[in-house]
């Protein structure tokens, strides 16, 4: 698989929005903000790599991206929490 930098950067870009967004839904990862928006830029090309082997296409455009990443961060934060043994990752009920 071939990235353009272009790519790269929009995928970066993505990610930090994906990071805060996931550090909003998800409680208990303890990782705070730079840790948050470490794991949404890992949890973007995670989502990226995922849709893409899985063939889910949600849509074109920057607000797809940020889903895919969002979830992307998601999974990677669950599954950190997994490994260190914290249990289950909760989320937050805002409605």
């Amino acid at each position: 698989m071939h990235m353009s930098n272009e790519s790269i950067l929009v995928i970066i870009i993505v990610g930090l929005i994906a990071g805060w967004l996931a550090g909003q839904i998800a409680w208990g990862t303890g990782f705070g903000i730079i840790g948050d928006l470490l794991i949404g830029i890992v949890g973007a090309f995670l989502g990226n790599w995922l849709f893409a082997e899985l063939r889910i296409h949600i849509g074109t455009g920057i607000i797809a991206a940020i889903i895919s990443a969002t979830i992307g961060a998601l999974i990677l934060l669950a599954l950190i929490s997994l490994v260190r043994g914290r249990g289950r990752v909760g989320y937050r009920r805002r409605w």
